[in-house]
């Protein structure tokens, strides 16, 4: 089983995915449906142990991905099928995995036989079309015989014999008690594969159900009925007699009836009571795709400015709409080491003043304070301070002192070499 506790991870600024929590049982297909941009690929990495979330943790199988022992025989995954040397065999490439986990070589001719390859395991993988390396990874992803199974759009690139050989053996590895984990944008293959919903918007969670629950919960079921149009005014007729039941009729473009408010057992009745012959008495229900596009209407972020559907996005709710798609303002998390200023005033090692505690009981006795510097010419004559050490130069001293200092510009080159020399000695 994975479990998924309050994840959050960001890069910097950016807040890929915020406070998800989640869990995908064995025995079932669980699909991860989400718009592109939506965390779903940051997700899985974190699953993996291949990103280190900012907040929260994940575990598969109760323990971190990186604490499990021989990860590959535990955990299978598919996330990116071009991830393959193009210099190898097909072979070869599952060979050099299943010798770093261990497993024998025989399995990987058993693995190749089960994805399709088998006629091409010894022709390099840079020769592959798309479809072949997708069964690649999914051979790759069986190679150790996992109980926990992760696919990032499996059937990418497949053909329709691909897709439902897919189908099947996601439905045969859950049949098995694995856990089966699917990330998808065919909401059709979806309907008819998972049994069990997961969807996220802009990194958060936005549904966590079984796909016929979250059906029903983001449609409007209805019925389809039209009147046969022999009778002019069998159509007002019926419209009347629905509205007084309590019925909601709406008018569609190819003439027929959606009427919301009443079983389809009450609408018989009722055209039979008011006399109205019915061409069409049909039930209607939203299918996967009408359900995922009204709950994610609000979550995309990439969208063209000739799209049909941007006016048609549901109106907020509780819980929904503009305040769940906010860009989520996530705490600051302290890096290891990071140190943050006391407030103003509450430093006990500010240059202001020392603290309070520190302050001394009494002041202490004043020290002589050196009386002030006399003019320069005055300062031959006063008399010098009395100190423990030597009395400092006046200031005519040190005028005599600086004129001694300078060289004798008539001394010959020689001499003043030998003075310079000297005082590098000296030195």
């Amino acid at each position: 089983m994975i479990e998924a506790v309050g994840l959050t991870k960001r890069y910097g600024a950016k807040t890929a995915v915020y406070n998800l929590s989640f869990q995908v049982r064995p025995g079932t297909v669980t699909g991860f449906l989400g718009p592109n941009g939506s965390g779903k690929s940051t997700t899985m990495r974190m699953i993996l142990g291949l990103d280190q979330p900012t907040a929260g943790h994940v575990t598969v199988g109760g323990h971190p991905f990186r604490e499990l022992p021989n990860a590959p025989r535990q955990v299978g995954a598919l996330l990116d099928a071009k991830a393959v040397h193009g210099g190898r065999s097909a072979r070869n490439h599952l060979l050099s995995l299943a010798q770093l986990s261990g497993i024998p070589a025989a399995r990987v001719d058993e693995v190749l036989g089960v994805v399709g390859l088998q006629e091409v395991a010894r022709r390099r993988s840079s020769g592959f079309s798309l479809g072949m390396g997708q069964r690649l990874g999914i051979a790759a992803a069986l190679l150790g015989d996992p109980q926990v199974l992760l696919f990032d759009e499996p059937v990418n690139g497949l053909d329709p014999e691909g897709i439902l050989w897919v189908r099947n053996l996601m439905k045969q590895l859950a049949s098995e008690g694995r856990t089966v984990f699917v990330s998808s944008h065919l909401m059709s293959e979806m309907a008819v594969t998972a049994e069990h919903l997961i969807v996220i918007g802009r990194g958060q969670l936005l549904s966590d159900m079984s796909v016929r629950d979250f059906i029903s919960h983001n449609s409007a079921d209805f019925a389809r009925v039209r009147p046969a149009d022999t009778d002019p005014g069998a159509r007002e007729k019926l419209v009347a007699a629905l509205g007084e039941a309590g019925g909601q009729v709406l008018s569609e473009r190819d003439g027929a009836l959606r009427v919301t408010g009443l079983p389809l057992p009450r609408i018989s009745d009722l055209a039979h009571e008011s006399d109205v012959r019915l061409w069409e008495l049909s039930p209607h229900q939203a299918s996967l795709e009408e359900a995922y596009m009204r709950l994610t209407q609000n979550a995309v972020d990439y969208r063209s400015t000739a799209d049909q559907l941007a006016g048609f996005a549901p109106p907020p709710q509780p819980g929904y709409g503009g305040q769940l798609y906010e860009p989520p303002v996530v705490p600051e998390v302290p890096t290891q080491g990071w140190y943050a200023p006391p407030p103003p005033g509450e430093n006990p090692y500010a240059s202001d003043g020392p603290p309070p505690a520190q302050a001394p009981a009494q002041a202490p006795a004043q020290a002589p304070v050196a009386p002030p510097v006399p003019p320069l010419k005055a300062a031959a004559t006063a008399p010098a301070p009395v100190t423990a050490g030597p009395a400092p130069a006046s200031a005519a001293d040190l005028v005599k002192h600086v004129s001694d200092e300078k060289p004798d510009r008539t001394a010959k080159p020689d001499e003043s070499d030998a003075k310079t020399e000297t005082t590098e000695d000296a030195r």
